[in-house]
């Protein structure tokens, strides 16, 4: 049955616009962005499980380390798949973690949901996060940063719409659960029958992505598009390079690092994003800043969060992707020391710098393909994507540890303040540093490890085979 989603089968016909495969890409994207909005129904959890919030977490936590092993191990099959059938196993995956899930909700075993939304939700997020990259770079040549920087925009605000829907479909099969109140909790045949639509809903949507992406023709390319022009950009190259050459690479390694230190600033704070506002301007045991007020800020970092993906990613296509970086790790770590010395003086002063921290967390996903595509060309791409997700994996469990072990050591949640927090936001400043320092060491890939001319099927469409060169 899966042979009707072959790479073959979705070859491009003359005259198809590029600009229907970012909506497709998009479709995926903002199904699988749900992920950022389980703390909607946390409590809920808690209160029908009986348990504590580090058993709930956990669920989370699973399905990330699940999204990178599953992206970094399933990535050369999704480029020698193509999109169609990799976006259809992921929402197939993805559609099953809920359903799993909801089982488990219903029997009452946590096992289930761990199973269920944990590893298959969390296979169903790799696989889909990664099967549009490499198509939409194929598409866009000469601007594969806005390209990707469309699809993964999704991702983070995927967040924004799952959050707000769950709380109200919540609210419809349980009478007595009032959305606009953070503690009430819903019933356990509500969580049930949110995890059953959403699940039945996601995978209609994906659907929407899965029949309408397609692969350019192997002679394509856009039009006033010069290849030529490709080989002219410091650190841009025309050659290709496979993804077990490429892990081989000190570039890979070092993008590694880049991702990783970008990944755990940011995360630390969005891990804690409401509480640490309330924590920075607490006096006295009192809190300036209400529960709405924190929530609201929550919503504002989603926002910067996914404009960010977008914006920076653009922005990448014309200054580059290493200025880029430097950028998001040079300015942050500027950023994060300022939050920390003189963040608590005012309310608006915390919001804009935490906002802009946030702005380039995201951008900092939405330029790693197009960064790898500079730096490893086209061939595997989508591959060599998938093992750079692994730094993700690792900056989900090193961010919340760094910030949760510095503040479990200041006192109890609910009475700290904004000295709490300087230690942690001290490391994170020496954790932008060391990720500053990699991307400046980042050079272009040796000739030892391009794919000769012959292995180049997978070539930037309408692109002539050049002679070998590093792009320097």
């Amino acid at each position: 049955m899966l042979s009707a989603f072959d790479r073959r089968r979705t070859i491009a016909p003359s005259g198809y616009s590029r600009w229907l495969i970012p909506p497709a890409a998009l479709a995926i994207h903002l199904c699988i962005g749900q992920v950022y909005a389980t703390s909607v129904y946390k409590n809920s959890l808690i209160a029908h499980f009986g348990t504590g919030q580090t058993a709930i977490g956990v669920i989370f936590s699973i399905a990330i380390v699940m999204l990178g092993l599953s992206a970094a191990l399933a990535g050369t099959w999704v480029e020698a798949n193509g999109p169609r059938k990799a976006m259809f196993v992921s929402a197939c995956f993805w559609a099953a973690g809920f359903l799993v899930g909801a089982l488990g909700i219903a029997t009452s075993q946590l096992w289930l949901l761990y199973l269920g939304y944990g590893v298959l939700g969390g296979i169903g997020l790799g696989i889909g996060y990664i099967s549009p990259v490499s198509t939409l770079i194929k598409w866009f040549p000469d601007r594969p940063g806005l390209a990707t920087g469309l699809a993964i925009m999704g991702f983070g605000g995927g967040a924004m719409v799952a959050s707000p829907l769950s709380r109200q479909l919540l609210s419809l099969f349980d009478s007595g659960y009032d959305p606009s109140n953070s503690g009430s909790t819903a019933s356990g045949s509500a969580l049930v029958w949110l995890f059953v639509t959403l699940g039945i809903g996601y995978f209609v949507i994906m659907m929407f992505g899965v029949f309408n992406v397609r692969v350019p023709a192997a002679d394509w390319r856009p039009a006033g598009f010069d290849p030529s022009t490709v080989a002219e950009k410091p650190m841009v190259t025309t050659a290709n390079v496979s993804a077990a050459n490429a892990v081989k690479t000190w570039s890979f390694w070092l993008l590694w690092v880049v991702l990783f230190c970008n990944v755990t600033a940011g995360i630390g704070i969005l891990e804690q994003a409401s509480p640490m506002i309330q924590d920075f301007f607490r006096d006295g045991g009192t809190s300036s800043v209400s529960v709405a007020a924190a929530g609201g800020f929550v919503g504002l970092l989603s926002l910067f969060n996914m404009a960010g993906r977008f914006v920076w990613s653009s922005t990448s296509d014309v200054i580059g992707r290493k200025p880029i970086y430097v950028v998001y790790l040079g300015v942050g770590l500027v950023l994060y020391l300022t939050l920390a010395l003189v963040g608590q003086t005012a309310t608006a002063l915390f919001v804009l710098l935490a906002c802009v921290i946030l702005s380039f967390y995201g951008g900092g996903f939405a330029t790693a393909p197009a960064y790898l595509r500079d730096l490893f060309g086209t061939f595997e791409v989508g591959a060599i994507h998938g093992r750079l997700l692994t730094a993700w994996s690792a900056a989900g469990v090193a961010g919340p540890l760094i910030v949760n072990a510095f503040l479990d050591a200041q006192g109890e949640p609910g009475s700290l303040t904004a000295s709490a927090y300087r230690p942690a936001l001290f490391t994170m400043v020496g954790v932008l540093a060391v990720g500053l320092v990699a991307n400046l060491l980042i050079r272009p890939v040796p000739r030892r490890f391009h794919e000769p001319a012959s292995g180049r099927d997978e070539m930037t469409p309408g692109q002539p085979v050049p002679a070998e060169r590093s792009g320097s």
